[in-house]
């Protein structure tokens, strides 16, 4: 099943949107995978542009690197609207449940400085940043479940080895 979920994943484009929109929305893994998500396409796009490539081929070629179909649509419609002659900022402003107030005020401070490439690094090594904070979070979070549920298995475990041998020396006793 695991591996038809994937073919159609891969294959589906519409699907694959559905899924990675479902994906942002989950309660604590969500917030991690738009902020890797965020990381990738601001540090990505910054390299490109701080390379000297041309900011609609650096936004195409980001777009692919996002690792999620529903950033990637956000970000090939700003591609769309630079090419139409607006900043950066504005559409991803108009995606703002995808990317937060905090990205797009940013860039567009980048874009009017003409440090946009500085910018986006910047974004990047905070989000880099955020990233690591709720992955240890996560981590702590984890531990103790993991020792508790150990400690119920071994526990059953042991319970299941001894109630048997009880049953039988009070059957012989009694």
């Amino acid at each position: 099943s695991y591996v038809i979920f994937r073919r159609i994943y891969k294959s589906v484009p519409s699907f694959r949107l559905k899924v990675d929109t479902q994906l942002l929305r989950l309660p604590i893994l969500g917030d991690v995978i738009k902020k890797t998500a965020i990381a990738k396409f601001t540090r990505t796009l910054g390299t490109l542009v701080k390379s000297g490539v041309p900011i609609l081929q650096a936004m195409e070629t980001v777009a692919k690197t996002t690792g999620n179909k529903l950033i990637e649509k956000a970000i090939l419609e700003a591609k769309d609207s630079v090419k139409e002659g607006e900043r950066i900022a504005v559409p991803l402003k108009k995606k703002s449940d995808v990317f937060p107030p905090m990205v797009v005020q940013m860039i567009s401070v980048g874009e009017e400085t003409g440090q946009l490439d500085t910018m986006l690094i910047k974004i990047a090594d905070f989000y880099d940043k955020e990233v690591s904070n709720a992955v240890e979070a996560l981590t702590g979070m984890i531990e103790p479940l993991i020792i508790v549920f150990l400690g119920l298995v071994v526990g059953g475990m042991v319970i299941a080895m001894y109630l048997p041998m009880f049953e039988i020396s009070s059957a012989i006793g009694g």
